[in-house]
């Protein structure tokens, strides 16, 4: 199966810093209207897009969650020379910004440089220390008189990378979540039959604590959820096996549980038997550090829900760019869809 790889290109170079997806948002909106039948926003920004089921009876509701913010940054405060300082939105590796690209979203998108100190004036004692986020400054190559025309404290910033094909894979800034973006549109796209009403939500600022998620479950109330996010896959040289978590292009992953929600056993048994039954290669995941929207859409409906997550394994986590294999895409996708078609026939009471 091949993916489309000019909509996942749209959607990854897109910018939506946690708190500010409005650009993301609207981009979502118009490819997911024509899909379901309805669509609402709430007020905290999330995308609740609905598909009736065709044998629900019981009114039974599938929560299926992806969000749609991104790591970035805030800027904090514009100095003398113009450089900006910043917090960052979501977690980041310090050592990975050295000398990056950003983009500052203020009156109009400026390109900016990370800044530290160069080695070549560093003490002996400072090039053996880990940098830290508050190390890096942002050059804009301006004066501070120009660089305010433009840029006020409070502004988003985020990475500027584009999306490359490389071998097998895709290659971008934001894969985390934006692929997963991309699976559910894909599979709302050819989703004909859906047993049960499904509530393809596109959460906000999952990654400062998963809060849009846990408002919307909030609002739906699921009896059945499933995230979709990235997952670590640490299948590179130096990784003990014990380490790799997921592999590339070993399929998509089942997650068992991650550092915020352990799956309900229903689910996770249900996953694998759909994969099974539909010759989709998958692997099991289990994240000991790091939370996904699952503990929102599993913990914050009235009487909580049956959930589970479906994880994209992605190299180069949290990062500036990060990869994701294009067979493991298509298997998630082929997961969710098969998923969502035969929720009905699994004996949930067991």
């Amino acid at each position: 199966m091949s993916i489309n790889i000019e909509l996942l290109k749209k959607i990854c170079e897109l910018p939506g810093a946690p708190g500010f997806e409005k650009k993301v948002r609207d981009f979502i909106l118009a490819e997911v209207s024509p899909l379901v039948d309805t669509v609402e926003i709430d007020n905290m920004g999330n995308i609740i897009a609905v598909k009736e089921g065709s044998r629900n009876p019981e009114k039974k509701r599938v929560m299926v969650a992806a969000h749609m913010d991104e790591i970035g940054f805030i800027v904090t405060h514009i100095d003398e020379n113009g450089f900006l300082r910043f917090h960052t939105l979501g977690g980041f590796d310090p050592k990975t910004l050295t000398a990056q690209r950003v983009i500052v979203h203020g009156k109009k998108d400026l390109v900016g440089v990370m800044g530290s100190k160069p080695i070549h004036v560093m003490t002996q004692e400072e090039r053996l220390k880990l940098p830290k986020t508050t190390d890096f400054f942002i050059d804009l190559g301006m004066k501070k008189e120009e660089v305010e025309k433009y840029v006020t404290v409070g502004d988003p910033i985020t990475r500027e990378r584009e999306l490359i094909e490389m071998g097998d894979c895709v290659n971008c800034k934001s894969i985390d979540n934006r692929v997963a973006v991309f699976i559910l549109l894909e599979a709302l796209r050819t989703l004909k039959d859906p047993a049960y009403d499904v509530y393809a939500t596109f959460t906000v600022q999952e990654e400062v604590g998963l809060r849009g998620a846990s408002v919307s479950a909030h609002l739906i109330n699921p009896d059945f959820g499933i995230a979709l996010d990235t997952t670590i896959a640490y299948d590179v040289p130096g990784a003990s096996p014990h380490e790799k978590i997921t592999e590339l292009g070993k399929g998509t992953a089942i997650k068992i549980m991650d550092g915020s929600a352990i799956c309900d056993y229903r689910m996770v048994s249900f996953m694998k038997e759909t994969a099974n039954e539909r010759g989709i290669l998958w692997q099991p995941e289990i994240l000991t550090a790091g939370g996904t929207d699952t503990a929102g859409v599993q913990r914050m409906g009235k009487q909580g829900a049956i959930a589970g997550a479906i994880s994209i394994p992605t190299r180069h986590l949290h990062q500036v760019i990060e990869m994701a294999h294009k067979e493991d895409v298509a298997a998630s996708i082929d997961l969710l869809k098969a998923c969502l078609e035969k929720i009905d026939k699994f004996d949930w009471s067991h």
